[in-house]
């Protein structure tokens, strides 16, 4: 390891240490807090919470007392469960594109370990990983080594010869049976799989790695420069052998998807999340809601944060999909399918700091409340299809409730009427806990 890579683990370490000392022992009481529990648009007002070890045990409006613990005054201000984002990419939102062409798999792994620190220190408590190799990071996080939200991973996200996740010279084409995998395939960044035989596989492998959920490309991609959008990628076959497998495993298979043909036939083979979904019909939506498949969509605009790209083929795709986000978010709401939310930010450290600005532009199409609502209690629900392979089962995500994980935030101000206040969770977020631990406190 470099000197400059040694320094570096070693001013994280030394932050991510002092970050998670000075823990008391003993119950947390917050007294004076306006509970949003997750669910219900009315809060709680003027209540007091509870938290023993790592989950909530008690919230109520009466006097409490708790016995050799600790009492935070929360002094009015909102309470609500920790953010979750469920279209996170823990190896590719901080480190530039670059990266990909001259680092290696140690550089991708420190920044992502360090972005970890700065995404819950921006009140996201918990992130469903949905490409990369966030394993070793994930790891040392729920080992209380490092700083950073709870991680439901995918792993490598897989693809065919020429799909999304092809990002190989264009070169590394005709390959033989002798070619060894191309680097960042053989460290587990992405994958390729190409046949029934090879899907069944490699997703056997993925799993292995400790995936919670398959994340699989079914059709064209932005960034990728062999595939136009209108592609169908994979067969039905082989897509029938990716929720196969999931499903010996108890879990799900999430497709990135834009087209109303990809879209139609992955849920056909019985995938249960479409990622992005930006470009279908009316049609195709109400046939994931009559197949309760889940549409993870991104509020992607062509904006001031929008996605820039030296390809002009990839600049022209992003304009295209950009084109069709605010039609298929009224879509979907007036259809009435499963909504989450998610980021999906990559390359770029500075883009990844506003992660609370893009949950912030969700009021173009939905209320404070329904806004709140969706980056807590409802994309915990996405997150229960992992069933057992969901890594964290002793109590409920994105609620406060008796019996749930203590990850929560104090606001300064009340997001149910000013979503705002979510974009800039530095001036806002007085207070962040995750699994009961302290990690920023400007309250006291």
């Amino acid at each position: 390891m470099s000197c400059f890579k040694a320094a570096v683990v070693a001013a994280f370490l030394t932050s991510a240490a002092s970050a998670l000392q000075g823990q008391e022992a003993g119950p947390i009481l917050f007294t004076n807090v306006n509970v949003f529990d997750g669910v219900n648009e009315t809060l709680i007002e003027n209540a007091n919470v509870v938290v023993t070890g790592n989950l909530v045990t008690e919230i109520s409006t009466d006097d409490l007392v708790v016995a050799g613990g600790r009492v935070i005054d929360g002094g009015g201000r909102t309470m609500i469960p920790g953010l979750i984002d469920v279209h996170w990419h823990t190896s590719y939102c901080c480190a530039a594109q670059s990266t990909v062409v001259t680092g290696d798999i140690l550089e991708v792994a420190i920044r992502g370990a360090l972005g970890s620190e700065a995404t819950l220190m921006r009140g996201f408590t918990t992130v469903r990983d949905v490409g990369g190799n966030p394993f070793a990071t994930k790891k040392m996080i729920d080992a209380g080594e490092i700083p950073g939200p709870r991680i439901l991973p995918s792993g490598p996200p897989i693809g065919q010869t020429g799909g999304h996740f092809d990002y190989r010279p264009y070169q590394a084409v005709p390959t033989n049976p002798g070619d060894s995998q191309w680097y960042w395939y053989g460290v587990g960044l992405m994958a390729m799989a190409d046949g029934v035989a090879e899907v069944t596989k490699r997703t056997r492998e993925v799993m292995r790695m400790g995936a919670s959920q398959i994340k699989i490309s079914g059709g064209g991609g932005v960034s990728s420069v062999y595939d136009p959008l209108d592609v169908r990628q994979y067969t039905f076959d082989e897509l029938k052998a990716f929720v196969e497998v999931a499903d010996t495993y108890n879990t799900y298979v999430a497709s990135h998807l834009f087209t109303d043909e990809a879209v139609q036939l992955a849920i056909e083979a019985g995938v249960k999340s479409v990622e992005h979904g930006f470009l279908v019909s009316r049609e195709t939506m109400e046939m994931m809601r009559d197949y309760d498949v889940w549409l993870s969509i991104q509020p992607l605009l062509d904006d001031e944060d929008g996605f820039t790209f030296d390809d002009p083929f990839s600049q022209a795709k992003w304009i295209a999909v950009t084109n069709g986000t605010d039609r298929a978010y009224r879509t979907a709401r007036e259809v009435g399918v499963k909504v989450a939310f998610g980021t999906d930010i990559l390359f770029d450290p500075a883009l990844a700091a506003r992660q609370g600005a893009f949950l912030a532009k969700l009021q173009r199409w939905y209320t404070p409340y329904e806004v709140m609502r969706m980056a807590t209690s409802t994309n915990a629900e996405l997150l229960e299809l992992s069933g057992p392979r969901h890594p964290y089962q002793d109590g409920p995500l994105g609620v406060l409730e008796p019996g749930a994980y203590a990850d929560l935030i104090l606001v300064d101000g009340n997001p149910l009427e000013d979503i705002d206040l979510v974009a800039d969770p530095e001036a806002n977020f007085d207070l962040i806990m995750k699994d009961g631990k302290i990690y920023k406190n400007a309250v006291d």
